[in-house]
């Protein structure tokens, strides 16, 4: 099953970060997945693997609507 996610989505993933949110937000794109932290900003790079068997939802853009 193929995601489909592209920058500046908002995902929220299975595990909380230690901020207590499980909100963020995709900066980066490629063999590697950058993600940003949605409350403390902290960002965390992924391999696509990784970041696939650790994603629970796809929100969509923040910058819609």
């Amino acid at each position: 099953m193929e995601k489909k996610y592209k920058l500046n989505d908002q995902v929220i993933m299975k595990k909380q970060h230690a901020c207590g949110t499980n909100l963020w937000v995709i900066t980066r794109v490629g063999v590697d997945v950058k993600i940003k932290c949605v409350e403390c900003n902290r960002e965390i790079m992924l391999d696509r693997l990784v970041f696939e068997k650790k994603l629970k939802k796809i929100i969509g853009d923040s910058n819609e609507a």
